[in-house]
């Protein structure tokens, strides 16, 4: 008797199932944008609700996700042909995907019901999803063709970073909603303190695996968050030295690895 193959394990399957959950996912995303499922999206509640949390970035940052759903459909037709070949770590990081996307479908419904530790969990689990494809595919350390670049690594390390940022910024908007204030930092001086935290994780991974396409998405977020708060100088002028810092490590690993 011929026991039939489990789905996730199935090249496949999983070929046809990867492209299909990250359209449904943009289209989702899409639609709660248009018409959220409870009459308030996520940029209208980031300037309402929770205007208060002050790392959140300027509302023209979210535009990196027509960047990220981009890089996605470009991996949805690339995982084709070596799923079908028998790809392994292929097979493994559409595993992962299919998940990250259901994760955020879930995410973006609990969200915009204001469910927002509700939420914090599931935030975790596309992050938790993304750092096992970053490592499965080894990026930054794996030598790969040009079209595996641009087309795995890349969007993968794009996609990874900007959840690292919304990873922070749920969890302040989770506090944010309890009425937490920063205790005895103040609001200011504690997020001051996540985004120096945040700038030293980009800076740890750019120096260990020289991604930067990883690194620019943290400029991106911290030269937002400046824009965001530009009469908070000790926010904006923390988060301007960090995108200086960041650009200042990329350019003395680069010159270390050229030398090497």
């Amino acid at each position: 008797m011929n026991v039939p193959p489990n789905f996730f394990s199935d090249g496949k399957r999983l070929a046809i199932a990867t492209p299909i959950a990250i359209l449904a996912t943009l289209a989702f995303n899409t639609l709660s944008n248009l018409a959220p499922p409870n009459g308030i999206n996520i940029g209208q509640l980031s300037n309402t609700v929770l205007r208060g949390v002050l790392i959140t970035p300027a509302n023209y940052a979210f535009a990196i996700w027509g960047l990220i759903y981009v890089g996605l459909i470009a991996y949805g037709i690339y995982q084709i042909r070596p799923v079908k070949q028998g790809d392994e770590t292929i097979v493994r990081v559409d595993q992962l995907l299919i998940l990250a996307c259901i994760a955020q479908i879930i995410w973006v419904y609990l969200f915009t019901s204001q469910q927002f530790w509700a939420s914090v969990p599931v935030m975790l689990v596309i992050l938790g999803s993304l750092v096992q494809i970053y490592l499965q595919l080894g990026i930054g350390r794996v030598r790969v063709d040009r079209r595996r670049r641009w087309m795995v690594h890349i969007p993968f390390s794009v996609y990874l970073g900007w959840i690292s940022v919304a990873t922070i910024v749920n969890i302040a908007s989770a506090l944010h909603s309890s009425g937490w204030d920063g205790t005895i930092l103040g609001a200011e001086s504690w997020t001051a303190v996540m985004i120096v935290v945040a700038t030293a994780i980009a800076m740890v991974v750019v120096w260990q695996r020289e991604d930067a396409a990883f690194m620019l998405v943290f400029i991106w977020a911290d030269l937002a968050i400046a824009a965001r708060q530009p009469d908070v100088q000790k926010i904006w002028g923390t988060a301007a030295v960090g995108a200086i810092a960041l650009v200042i490590g990329l350019s003395v690993r680069q010159i270390k690895q050229k030398r090497n």
